[in-house]
């Protein structure tokens, strides 16, 4: 019954990437005849290039590029064969290099994404456990959604926290041969490291743990041999530590591989491991860049290009040191992270770099969390003194103006990054000649006033907010407790401009994700009640849908108006310590989507909403014409047909037994539908709503019964916008294929909102396909979220691939 459209967060990352390329600072081109690594065309002017993960500059060496012109002339293009069966003539050589840099004979890939593939799902047995670290690349997430498939349990720990690893450990140790967690050795966007000292404490104290290091972002500029930053903290690899490296990147060529230090497993691999079997190998060229680049990495020369790119960092660090650029995680890799927080100061700084000269990568959702948006700067040999100090100034001169005109400051940032430093910074007030009001109660705010803007789009007038008031506070239960905010922004005339009411309260976290998800949270919830739930500064409330927000759109300052609004909530976000914002529930072409992604919200699809205003028609048979030809039918079998089974009794009152009945039945529907999973509503709701004038229910009954016996109930209110909203329904299942019970119910609701002329039925959500057959109109909807962090809705999302 309660089936609905779900989000696909494919077209919320689509969304996101679209608005980046919208700005012009995604998907480019460049445009150079010739590279040389220091500079970059794009869109016809030359930039310093600070994006390059070629950290050492050897892409540009000039023996590796005559390694691989010559291999080509002499074994062509490519060797089209597995690998399986026979190696082009210059594996050999590569595979004896590798294993002098590493003292272990290496697996050769195509790349670090194949290898993954290939090895991940070999390497890890039916009897065993993964975590994986919650910024570990992309890649390797991706080649652990086939362990799923085979039962294996994978679980997401925050990042780098060991204490939180430690309590999987305890978890999966004594259920599973292996304990697998999965990290980078350094992290391709702040640039920070696995703390491997205290991984290899871990190591000691569960002899199961097994460690997975994707180091390709660690490779060549450090290490003995240049064979990376994990090699550098461990000097040998134990048996129980797989790592994956690359030949691409630092390593200038093309390729990646692993070092495994167990012979058994590493044959294992190599006899069988998915793309490495059936994949085809590196190109002749490919593997000759390599070569020339690992006989650099096995001289002297090695330590010198280090070195080199040493005092490059060093040199950043020492301009960084003398501004106040929020930079995050600063430490001595190649990789920067300028904090920014929001997508509209993102693309602003990055526009503005371009046209002062230079090229960094902008950070955005899916690779970061939408509110922990920046620039990634990375510092390479090709960058040389003068434009490295440049590149400092320059983003230092551009930040604040950019700040200023995206609305944002370094108090936000700072919040957004939890760093204190920027925490102390005095936040500077948005001049603005309008003014912003916030109330906590319902009864502060004029009720012709609140219901005047709040007149067509939504079940919100004050009335309900009142009984809702009455219901959500002083009750035992911390989910049942709401606070309300009342804004409203109005310009110098004392018009509004905008206005909504936001509440605070308990969600849980899987409230939108598909039925098998709630259904498997709900058995852990029967000894954890609060396991995935946060707290959710949300526009509207968990009882009401629509359209909960007011704008004058019309209005010269609608804009700046919103603005205002969502600097205001993010302070309301912030102080009560929410852990997601959203708003809700916009049209799919609402003309602010852009503003509310540059204010780092992602869009996501909401359920779609059912409203039926077809108020034309006198009788059952006027009813059926405004059908279409397959409803009608539906109609007349499967409700008409029926509809002299049931009493209907309109109450306006019920007694207290039949409170109790209503709600047993309430609560026997909310117990089967986890399609949109809320927390179930305690018997007060209903009591309260037994002495409000707004309420009032519809009870069905049998009449072969003979009884008062109701089977079924609608918790109707009727609105001050002329509408009839069925909020909640009750239903004995034993009746519901019987005498199609849930569709009578629906077509109970019509006939009553028809009594009273009402001009509409507010149906909510779900059980789209019975209301539409009703007649009613599915309308699309989406809402917009912003969290502290990507974890919670990435781990449910885990238990979503399983």
């Amino acid at each position: 019954m309660a089936k609905i459209r779900h989000n696909n967060f494919f077209d919320t990352i689509n969304e996101s990437i679209a608005e980046a390329k919208k700005e012009g600072v995604l998907h480019l081109y460049s445009e150079d005849e010739h590279l040389t690594g220091n500079t970059i065309k794009i869109n016809g002017k030359e930039l310093f290039h600070f994006g390059t993960t070629g950290y050492l500059g050897l892409e540009q060496d000039e023996r590796i590029k005559e390694a691989a012109i010559s291999a080509i002339c002499k074994y062509g293009t490519q060797f089209p064969l597995s690998k399986t069966y026979l190696s082009n003539p210059l594996y050999n050589e590569l595979e004896s290099k590798i294993e002098l840099m590493y003292n272990i004979p290496p697996i050769i890939t195509k790349n670090s994404t194949l290898g993954h593939l290939g090895v991940i799902p070999s390497i890890i047995n039916n009897e065993d456990a993964v975590i994986l670290d919650h910024q570990v690349h992309w890649s390797v997430q991706n080649a652990c959604s086939q362990l799923k498939l085979r039962g294996i349990p994978v679980d997401i720990i925050r990042h780098n926290n060991c204490n939180m690893l430690e309590d999987k450990l305890k978890l999966y140790s004594s259920k599973h041969k292996k304990v697998w967690y999965m990290a980078d050795g350094v992290y391709s966007m702040f640039g920070d490291y696995a703390p491997i000292a205290q991984l290899l404490e871990l190591s000691k104290k569960y002899p199961q743990l097994h460690i997975y290091f994707d180091d390709v972002h660690g490779m060549s500029w450090k290490g003995k041999n240049g064979t990376g930053f994990v090699m550098s903290k461990l000097n040998q690899l134990p048996e129980n530590i797989l790592l994956m490296g690359t030949l691409s990147k630092t390593f200038g060529a093309s390729g990646a591989f692993l070092i495994c230090s167990n012979p058994a497993m590493r044959e294992k691999i190599k006899n069988f491991g998915g793309p490495l079997t059936f994949s085809a190998q590196l190109e002749p060229a490919s593997v000759a860049a390599a070569i020339a680049s690992a006989n650099i990495h096995l001289s002297e020369e090695i330590e010198f290009l280090q070195k080199d790119l040493e005092r490059r960092i060093d040199l950043f660090h020492q301009c960084v040191s003398k501004t106040d650029l929020p930079m995050i995680e600063l430490n001595n890799s190649p990789v920067f992270f300028l904090g920014t927080a929001m997508p509209a100061t993102t693309y602003k700084l990055i526009q503005k770099l371009f046209k002062s000269g230079y090229f960094a990568n902008p950070a955005l959702y899916p690779a970061v969390p939408i509110k922990n948006t920046g620039i990634r700067i990375t510092i390479s040999r090709h960058n040389n003194a003068d434009e490295i100090k440049s590149l400092v100034k320059t983003m230092n001169d551009l930040l604040q103006e950019t700040l200023v005109e995206t609305g944002n400051n370094r108090q936000k940032i700072g919040r957004a990054f939890n760093t204190n430093e920027y925490r102390i910074s005095k936040e500077v007030p948005l001049k603005t000649p309008l003014r912003f009001n916030i109330k906590k109660t319902i009864n502060d705010f004029d009720k012709n006033t609140w219901n005047n803007v709040h007149n067509s789009e939504t079940v919100l007038d004050w009335d309900l907010l009142h009984y809702l008031e009455t219901v959500f506070k002083n009750n035992p239960a911390s989910e049942n407790n709401w606070e309300f905010y009342y804004c409203s922004i109005s310009d110098e005339k004392n018009q509004i401009v905008v206005a909504t009411v936001f509440t605070l309260s308990t969600w849980k976290d899987d409230m939108l994700f598909p039925e098998s998800v709630s259904l498997e949270i709900e058995e852990i919830r029967k000894k954890e009640p609060y396991h995935f739930t946060s707290k959710v500064l949300a526009m509207g409330t968990l009882f009401t849908e629509g359209n909960h927000f007011y704008i004058d759109n019309a209005h010269p300052l609608a804009e700046e108006a919103l603005k205002l609004l969502l600097e205001k909530a993010e302070e309301i976000y912030h102080e009560s310590n929410a852990e997601l914002m959203v708003l809700r529930d916009f049209a799919t072409d609402n003309k602010w989507n852009s503003l509310f992604h540059n204010h780092g919200f992602i869009k996501i699809d909401m359920p779609e909403s059912c409203i039926f205003d077809k108020m034309d028609w006198k009788n059952s048979n006027d009813f059926k014409n405004i059908l279409s030809k397959r409803s009608r039918r539906h109609f007349k079998d499967e409700i008409l047909a029926f509809e002299e089974d049931f009493a209907v009794k309109i109450k306006n009152k019920l007694t207290a037994a039949e409170i109790d009945i209503a709600y047993n039945l309430y609560e026997s529907v909310k117990n089967k539908n986890y399609a949109i999973n809320t927390f179930t509503y305690p018997i007060e709701v209903f009591q309260k709503m037994n002495n409000h004038p707004q309420w009032e229910f519809i009870l069905m009954y049998l009449k072969k019964d003979n009884t008062d016996r109701t089977i079924g109930i609608a918790f109707c209110y009727k609105g001050n916008d002329h509408s009839y909203s069925p909020f909640l329904i009750g239903m004995n299942y034993d009746y519901l294929t019987k005498v199609n019970l849930y569709k009578q119910i629906l077509y109970q609701i019509l006939k009553r909102s028809k009594d009273l002329n009402f001009k509409k039925v507010n149906f909510g959500f779900s059980a789209t396909f019975e209301k539409r057959k009703l007649g009613a109109t599915a309308i699309p909807k989406v809402a917009y979220i912003q969290s502290r962090d990507n974890f919670t809705l990435e781990r449910i999302a885990n238990i979503q691939k399983k």
